[in-house]
């Protein structure tokens, strides 16, 4: 028992030594002082890092989906419609172009290329197919405000979607 008691009041003793060395080690605030007569250029200053800018959205607005009245259809890239591809219908954006999409309700995205001409009602900024609505989780009307960013052509030429989890 003599000897778990020396153990414990070492380990005590040497606990103290160490955090008070530390202490006696610290720079103390007359190390760090700026005489009077120092420039300011000669001052050294402490910055946090700049938060990098989150890039202007190309457009803000409301999107909507169309799915099995025109899957088989040709589009305006002259390819088939398939409802379950992800791919979407712009109005002015050139074909081939990839956007990612954000449902700003639940902050949901996913990536579609634009292969088609659209959507025909002018309050829209957007129409997607079945699957990328589906991602986005657009529920009641089909309808949801967005977000469109565009993206550089990934390297593979096959659809893709990525997902975030809700804040």
């Amino acid at each position: 028992m003599k000897r778990v008691h020396k153990i414990v009041l070492n380990t005590i003793a040497v606990g103290a030594f160490v955090s008070g060395s530390m202490a006696a080690s610290a720079p103390t605030r007359s190390d760090h002082e700026i005489t009077p007569n120092a420039q300011p250029s000669q001052r050294t200053e402490v910055h946090k890092p700049k938060r990098p800018q989150r890039a202007r959205p190309f457009d803000v607005g409301t999107a909507s989906w169309y799915g099995t009245y025109f899957e088989g259809r040709p589009t305006a890239s002259g390819e088939p419609y398939d409802m379950y591809e992800l791919t979407a219908a712009h109005r002015t954006l050139p074909l081939g172009t990839w956007v990612k999409v954000t449902n700003l309700r639940n902050h949901r995205w996913v990536l579609v290329r634009i292969n088609d001409r659209g959507p025909v009602p002018t309050d829209r900024i957007i129409d997607l197919s079945y699957s990328a609505a589906r991602i986005l989780k657009m529920s009641g009307r089909g309808l949801a405000k967005v977000r469109l960013d565009l993206v550089e052509t990934p390297e593979s030429t096959s659809d893709f979607a990525m997902l975030t989890t809700p804040r």
